[in-house]
């Protein structure tokens, strides 16, 4: 009885075992199917995350772009609100509060600026150094460029009511206005500043930027050669309006024509932005996302050190 019994049990075995195999066979692929699965479900949660990331930071451009915009009008709206009360700026006190005034405006929106310029060359720096891919990193350097965009507009509003304010540099640090330049960065300097920030270059790239430099030096010249022009006929004009002789020449005779001429230094100060605000932009499409975004990070920090520099310098002990 006990043989036969180990016999059925022998046969069950030898007959159980190829079904054994099958189960054991489908079980395994049911496991590769759901590895796959899984896989499959891990890259579309990676991808929309991606995706999400890139649809969080468009977003937050455009709502950026919206806030410059709107500041942007209610800038223009208290400058009229300036102008109709009679105010004049530049050190002059006139009726009305100073504080109102479209220089002390534009210094509150300028370092508003700088502040929200920080925060740029902060995101900039996380990038470079988390090797961001090309896409996510352009993303921030076209938020660098078009903030800077923003402090063109700032400063041509600010130019039409006090070109003075903005061409003499009293909102910036007395470092930062040793090298002023027509109210701003000579753009043949910056390129300068920028060349070993550029490394590697190609020869295409090289030939672009020796252009670019070659043609904001002519720009720069004319714009020169035109302000001196302007600097030697006001002077004319005022030297020409002191009383001669008798001393009949009207007070206002040349008043008048002077200040149509100071009227020009509105237009000097907008066309010496527009070269910097193409310098800015060729820049970029000459260089690569990675060079960019090395470019404009040491642009930023430039200026934060002649600014530290600055502080250092007032708080110096005097002998």
């Amino acid at each position: 009885g006990d043989l036969g019994s180990g016999k059925n049990t022998a046969s069950e075995v030898e007959s159980e075992s190829p079904l054994s195999r099958n189960q054991d066979s489908s079980e395994q692929t049911s496991e590769k199917k759901q590895k796959k699965i899984l896989m499959a479900n891990d890259a579309s949660v990676i991808g929309a995350a991606q995706n999400n990331k890139l649809g969080a930071q468009e977003k937050a451009y455009v709502q950026q772009l919206e806030s410059s915009r709107i500041r942007l009008q209610q800038l223009e709206q208290e400058l009229q609100r300036s102008q109709s009360q009679g105010l004049f700026l530049g050190g002059c006190i006139a009726p009305g509060d100073i504080n109102s005034g479209a220089a002390a405006v534009f210094d509150i929106e300028y370092n508003r600026w700088l502040d929200d310029n920080g925060k740029h060359l902060s995101a900039l720096r996380a990038g470079l150094q988390a090797r961001l891919l090309d896409g996510n990193l352009g993303l921030i350097i076209d938020e660098c460029l078009a903030h800077h965009d923003e402090l063109f507009r700032l400063r041509a509003v600010a130019a039409k009511c006090d070109a003075f304010h903005l061409l003499i540099g009293t909102w910036t640090t007395p470092a930062e206005r040793c090298f002023l330049w027509m109210g701003g960065f000579r753009p043949s300097e910056l390129i300068k500043i920028l060349m070993p920030h550029l490394d590697p270059l190609t020869e295409q790239q090289l030939m672009g930027i020796c252009s670019l430099q070659q043609s904001s030096q002519q720009a720069e010249e004319a714009l020169l050669q035109g302000f001196e022009q302007l600097h030697h006929s006001l002077a004319d004009t005022v030297a020409t309006g002191l009383p001669v002789n008798d001393g009949t020449l009207s007070y206002m005779d040349y008043t008048a024509v002077a200040l149509d001429k100071l009227a020009n230094l509105e237009v000097f100060i907008r066309q010496a932005d527009n070269l910097r605000q193409q310098t800015l932009h060729q820049i970029r499409h000459i260089l690569t996302t990675q060079q960019a975004a090395r470019c404009f990070l040491a642009i930023g920090e430039y200026y934060s050190r002649l600014r530290a520099l600055s502080s250092l310098w007032a708080s110096r002990p005097l002998q």
